[in-house]
């Protein structure tokens, strides 16, 4: 019987721009990643994602489909900067020829040569997963995905925070963060799962934790295909089992870190064979073998550190490797790495893996570097930065409506977002608080532009855009700029900060249609 998971707590040089609902388009070909694709992500011909591509700034679900969707074809580069919070409110289907997307998931189906990369104050996926499917040549880096459902509400990708199927080739996924807040009774799933014949695919420098199941490779004891898959610096925290769960095919696990598994580590199954180097397990139960089957799977082991590791008893679909792991096969590995002594590997680990880490790695010495154009500085610093919001086309349909809020800074009324100067504006009394918008009859609006003073750009961080006759969350994110959404009827909107590092001064908040 599988024991509940119990959650820890605590613990551009740009000729010009062009700005369509939002997105920024800039016109030079940046490069989106500053470390190279390593692991098996460095074979069959590499993994550059979207480099020498558009670079494209998305603040939206909605705005990441429109760049996907506008592509000249399915291979076209894009690299897509990602920054604020992308969930279901902000998530709406688009159509294209050179996509086939969604609106309960990030859907990269049928497509080739891209970069998903957060930058500036960071992307979450808040419950909305990425889902990659018959693609190659992807690279995800520098986001969060978290709370991923396959029952409850809302769901998405069957409640997988990253999962790949049907002949996926070369992703390279890079100081993520990838959490659940619990286990499959709570609605959950796997963080990072493979199947249906997914090869050459490298998770580095990131972190899993809080979830029933890592991930798996191959979805049953039939599906044997999915192989070529390198894990590297991770961090794997307070996790069930599957990690991986791994059904026949190669892999290659080193220097991560794996503390608080609660049943099993790393599960080699149905003939899989897998290279564990220089890994560092700490509190934890039976961290490598074979586990809940007869078909047995293979290791090969070497310079990987056991601290406070509990061992069960060998048994029918119970084979443990330990407690004195040996090999079993061996792995030839056709790619260069260098080892981090496992002893450095929890200090190494932390200071690297995880999204906003500024994408620092290890040297292979037990020392951290960091990269000279890290994704949280500007890409370029001509490009726009997003507290400036891109000219919007159509009526403002904030002019000539009414306005009204919660209490208000001295010297500052409601009315001076709306009346169309950037020379006024409204504050509230603190550093949190809400302005809204508000009409006789009502009016469809799917795009909102959050203007700040000059003098106080950057001090909005996170907020809500909500409906204030139904009280639905319609967007959500950090900073001020473009918000787009589904287009909603309503005759009032509030635009509510939720924190701020310093006192707001919202000189406009316009409303389009």
């Amino acid at each position: 019987m599988r024991r509940s998971l119990a959650l820890k707590v605590g613990t551009v040089a740009a000729a010009m721009a062009v700005a369509v609902a939002g997105l920024t388009l800039s016109m030079n070909t940046a490069t989106a990643q500053t470390n190279a694709a390593n692991g098996y992500a460095s074979q069959n011909g590499g993994t550059t994602g979207g480099a020498g591509g558009s670079v494209i700034r998305a603040t939206t679900g909605t705005q990441i489909n429109q760049a996907l969707c506008g592509r000249a074809s399915t291979s076209t580069p894009i690299i897509i900067q990602v920054e604020g919070t992308i969930n279901h409110g902000n998530t709406a289907d688009v159509s294209g020829s050179s996509c086939d997307v969604g609106n309960t998931l990030i859907d990269l189906k049928g497509v080739s040569n891209v970069t998903i990369l957060g930058v500036g104050s960071g992307a979450v996926f808040d419950q909305i997963g990425i889902h990659i499917r018959e693609s190659s040549n992807i690279i995800i880096q520098n986001v969060t995905v978290k709370n991923v459902k396959k029952s409850g509400s809302p769901t998405s990708n069957g409640g997988d925070a990253i999962g790949m199927e049907n002949g996926v080739r070369n992703v390279w996924v890079d100081h993520v963060t990838l959490e659940a807040s619990g286990g499959e009774s709570e609605g959950y799933d796997g963080l990072f799962d493979l199947k249906d014949d997914s090869k050459y695919v490298t998770l580095s420098y990131s972190i899993l934790r809080n979830s029933e199941r890592g991930g798996l490779v191959g979805s049953g004891d039939s599906d044997l295909d999915s192989s070529f898959i390198t894990y590297h610096h991770n961090l794997y925290q307070n996790l069930n089992s599957r990690i991986p769960l791994l059904r026949g095919g190669t892999a290659h696990s080193y220097n991560n870190h794996f503390v608080g598994i609660v049943e099993s580590g790393i599960n080699s199954r149905v003939g899989a064979k897998i290279k564990v180097d220089n890994n560092y397990f700490e509190d934890s139960k039976d961290p490598i073998g074979t586990f809940y089957t007869d078909l047995r799977g293979y290791w090969q082991v070497s310079g990987n550190v056991f601290d406070n590791v509990t061992w069960s008893s060998p048994g029918t679909d119970n084979y443990p490797a330990g407690p004195n792991p040996t090999s079993t096969t061996t792995v030839s590995i056709p790619y260069s790495y260098t080892l981090d002594n496992a002893n450095c590997v929890p200090s190494v680990v932390s200071a690297t893996a995880g999204a906003n880490k500024g994408l620092k790695t290890s040297d292979g010495s037990c020392s951290i570097q960091t990269p000279t154009n890290p994704p949280t500085d500007p890409t370029d610093p001509t490009d726009p930065p997003t507290t400036t919001p891109p000219p919007t086309t159509g009526t403002n349909l904030s002019l000539g409506a009414g306005a009204d809020g919660t209490s208000k800074g001295g010297g500052t009324s409601y009315g001076n977002a709306i009346d169309g100067s950037t020379s006024t504006y409204w504050s509230p009394s603190g550093t949190t608080g809400r302005i809204s918008v508000k009409w006789d009859s009502a009016k469809t609006v799917d795009t909102v532009v959050i203007r700040e003073a000059s003098d106080a750009i950057g001090n909005i961080d996170n907020w809500q855009l909500v409906n204030n006759s139904t009280g639905a969350v319609l967007a959500s994110g950090t900073g001020a700029g473009t918000i787009t959404f589904t287009a909603t009827s309503l005759t009032k909107i509030n635009f509510v900060i939720t924190s701020a590092s310093g006192t707001p001064k919202i000189t406009e908040f316009e409303t389009y249609a």
